[in-house]
């Protein structure tokens, strides 16, 4: 009794803000509003509510949650030790190659080891800028 009280009062409540909303001009978040005021009222005119009452105050439907919830643990239980027995028997799946880099293709970068990076000697360490301006005609 106390619950549909409660749905029918929040469900004026929002109607009238609703109306408010309409009244400023916001026709479709006055629709919206409506739309969420009449859930708690349907919900009370189709009988849901006093069913919920109803459920949660009994104390055979809580152990029949309680049976749900143990059904519901047994069958994931199963299913991985089903999953743990069939992958135990076969062979490892290996790493895949790494692919060929295509011609003119530059190296990835090097992982961080935390060493400083030490400078090669080269001949001319400016001849690949060099050919590189070269070939824009710079």
């Amino acid at each position: 009794m106390l619950a549909e009280t409660i749905c029918s009062a929040v469900s004026a409540a929002g109607l009238g803000i609703a109306a408010i909303a309409a009244y400023r001009k916001r026709f479709l978040s006055a629709a919206r509003i409506a739309a969420y005021a009449l859930v708690p009222l349907g919900l009370v005119m189709t009988g849901a509510v006093a069913w919920i009452a109803g459920t949660a105050f009994s104390p055979v439907a809580w152990a029949g949650f309680g049976l749900l919830g143990l059904a519901w643990l047994l069958f994931l239980s199963t299913r991985a030790v089903e999953r743990r027995r069939a992958g135990g028997g076969r062979a490892a799946v290996a790493e895949p190659a790494p692919r060929a880099a295509a011609p003119g293709a530059q190296a990835p970068p090097r992982a961080v080891t935390g060493k400083p990076r030490t400078a090669e000697p080269t001949g001319d360490d400016f001849s690949d800028i060099e050919a590189i301006l070269k070939k824009h005609g710079i």
